[in-house]
């Protein structure tokens, strides 16, 4: 007898009472288990159970903290025991699944990580750390971490701003080595991403042309500019949007397996929504290591 798909909930979102309802409804018509988080670790405890018992569909319901939470946990298992992964986006962001084309509505969006397609999908790592999405590194990481409001407007709801950038100039960037499949350059950074996904930050698109099975890591940095230089910065803003390598002034893009990033100082970088600050900092991609449910018309998915 098959096993119930199971839903592994973010406990702060299990009171709401349209995340409830989405539940009740959808199993009128599926058989599906609940695990609600309480502390730390419960994922991966949660993760490693199911895959014990046998369970082949695990669902991570919140934000795009909580799949990379339940990613971590999946890597830590055989990749035979790895269960399939579907999303139920209950964040603010939600990111990954807005990129993915996640239905908005909750029922809907159960519904397809119930009864979808799993694809095989690769997983990005920074050193020891998985991600699936963006990990954001120097400006945009501090704006996601610390989150002060007039900053926000950089990475999050709509795009590179005019006021955004000014406020970048004022912003002390991180001097640092990129080595880039054995090609080093010196940099000061104001602002690099590492994408296996295409946005982040509330809905920028900072990686247009990504996939996530196509066994490649899509590396976007903004470098230090005067401030008479911003038109010039937002004009390779938008060159960029057409072209999968730019290797503009100010603003670069590149395709690679691997990155590498070698620094004096910490730099904050953000990992799907985890933050962590490392000195050296290696970037490779893992391809088809996780199952992941994704609607039919996903945009993320490279044609085979």
């Amino acid at each position: 007898m098959a096993k119930p798909v199971r839903l592994l909930l973010n406990g702060k979102k299990a009171g709401l009472d349209n995340v409830r309802a989405a539940i009740f409804e959808c199993r009128k018509q599926y058989d599906l288990d609940v695990r609600v988080t309480f502390e730390g670790g419960d994922i991966a405890r949660f993760v490693q159970e199911a895959s014990a018992e046998g369970v082949s569909r695990l669902i991570a319901g919140g934000g795009d903290g909580t799949v990379n939470e339940t990613v971590s946990a999946l890597m830590a298992l055989a990749k035979d025991k790895r269960p399939e992964l579907g999303i139920l986006p209950l964040g603010t962001a939600n990111d990954f699944a807005t990129s993915a084309l996640y239905p908005e509505g909750l029922v809907e969006a159960l519904q397809v990580a119930i009864t979808g397609k799993a694809y095989w999908i690769d997983v990005a790592k920074a050193n020891e750390y998985y991600f699936i999405n963006v990990a954001s590194g120097g400006f945009g990481a501090q704006v996601t971490t610390a989150t002060p409001v007039a900053l926000k407007n950089f990475l999050g709801g709509g795009a590179y701003t005019l006021s955004g950038l000014i406020q970048a100039v004022n912003f002390t960037p991180f001097p640092g080595i990129i080595d880039i499949d054995d090609t080093q350059e010196e940099v000061n950074v104001i602002v690099a991403a590492v994408c296996n996904g295409r946005q982040a930050g509330g809905g920028q698109q900072l990686a247009p042309h990504a996939f996530i099975n196509d066994g490649l890591l899509d590396i976007v940095a903004i470098t230090e500019f005067p401030s008479e230089a911003v038109s010039e910065v937002l004009k390779e803003l938008i060159d960029i949007q057409d072209k999968v390598q730019l290797d503009g002034k100010f603003v670069k893009r590149q395709q690679a397996k691997s990155v590498r990033w070698l620094a004096k100082e910490s730099m904050p970088v953000n990992l799907d929504g985890e933050p962590i600050s490392e000195k050296q900092i290696t970037f490779s991609v893992a391809p088809a290591e996780i199952a992941m449910v994704l609607p039919n018309d996903c945009p993320l998915l490279a044609k085979e």
